[in-house]
């Protein structure tokens, strides 16, 4: 009997003219796939443990679909069935521990599990991703190498055709490969794959989500949810607002926003914050922010760092509009989303 397992998933690939990997979508993810489902694949395939990722060919197909089928897999067995003909590349991989990813393949697999919200930002590891994805030019007909896109241009135009460059990137968008229920999203290209977005999650226009990032619930996003950033559910994320990651600036800080709080627009959070926190509109607050505490009759108490209030809720940011200073009250009143905005029918 198999040991117990992370993931599992049938990909279907693009690789260069060189046979180099551009990307892999997996339709049907599985996170701790039961140990009889990983025991067809080493009798069929001869898996042997550990992280895998393994090609199939038309030899071994016809096999692994009809144990698949005797197994009582049967939405796999009809990827394959459906498959055979293609010639596409197909693989299996198999993750049996979330150690570093060691290919393109299962970063991409990793990826799948966190857009379709089988798992949480910060659950996998993704160490050393980067260096394992190249970058591509995701067009109209697909991904392309970018060695490859001027002459799958001119090719394109001999044949009276038209090749859209939608982005050059090392991630794709995540609406080519999973739109999870209950979302609206205002433009599919803000969103990248690796995004975890709660139901009830509405994207506007000029929202953007990062990869291992993302909402846990009903929020609304018009600011930017940069890489490792979380919000909790119920909160609002106002009109080119931002959050500050952790892949630039030398910040190591894992930044995110609880349940019930309100980033007015165009305001910055540096720090990690509570629930029911509000942020003022046009408000850039980092850890190394001088923030003066008021008392309930709106006294000065004493100046601190504002990475001393992180994780705290129920705190009100603004700036005095005559002293410039930054100070922070108690905000007992949690914001209340419009439950129009959140409407999913």
């Amino acid at each position: 009997m198999s040991t117990s397992h992370l993931a599992l998933g049938i990909g279907i690939g693009s690789q260069s003219q060189a046979g180099a990997w551009l990307e892999v979508f997996y339709p049907y993810p599985l996170l701790n796939p039961t140990a009889a489902l990983v025991d067809v694949f080493k009798h069929q395939l001869g898996y042997e443990g550990g992280n895998q990722v393994i090609a199939l060919d038309k030899d071994n197909i016809p096999a692994l679909a009809t144990a698949l089928t005797q197994a009582e897999y049967e939405q796999m067995a009809e990827l394959l069935a459906i498959s055979q003909d293609s010639e596409q590349p197909l693989v299996v991989t198999i993750l049996e521990s979330d150690t570093a990813p060691a290919s393109l393949a299962e970063v991409y697999l990793k990826l799948h599990l966190l857009s379709n919200r089988l798992v949480k930002p910060h659950q996998l590891n993704l160490t050393g991703m980067f260096g394992l994805l190249p970058n591509v030019a995701w067009t109209n007909q697909g991904p392309i190498a970018l060695d490859e896109l001027n002459d799958r241009r001119l090719q394109a135009r001999l044949k009276g055709e038209w090749l859209t460059v939608v982005s050059v990137d090392k991630f794709p968008r995540m609406a080519d490969y999973v739109v999870p229920a209950g979302v609206r999203i205002g433009d599919a290209d803000r969103i990248r794959l690796g995004a975890h977005l709660g139901e009830g999650t509405t994207v506007m226009h000029e929202g953007f989500v990062n990869f291992n990032a993302g909402t846990l619930g009903t929020s609304m996003v018009e600011g930017r949810i940069s890489a490792g950033v979380v919000v909790g559910k119920g909160s609002d994320l106002g009109g080119g607002c931002s959050t500050m990651g952790t892949l630039s600036g030398g910040n190591n800080v894992v930044i995110s926003v609880g349940e019930n709080c309100l980033l007015g627009a165009n305001a910055g959070l540096g720090i990690p914050l509570g629930d029911r926190c509000t942020l003022e509109a046009g408000l850039y607050l980092t850890g190394g922010s001088k923030v003066t505490l008021l008392d309930d009759q709106g006294q000065e108490v004493k100046t601190i760092k504002a990475s001393e209030l992180a994780g705290q809720s129920d705190l009100l940011f603004r700036r005095n509009s005559q002293t410039g200073r930054i100070e922070c009250k108690t905000n007992k009143s949690a914001i209340e989303l419009n439950e129009a905005l959140h409407a999913h029918n």
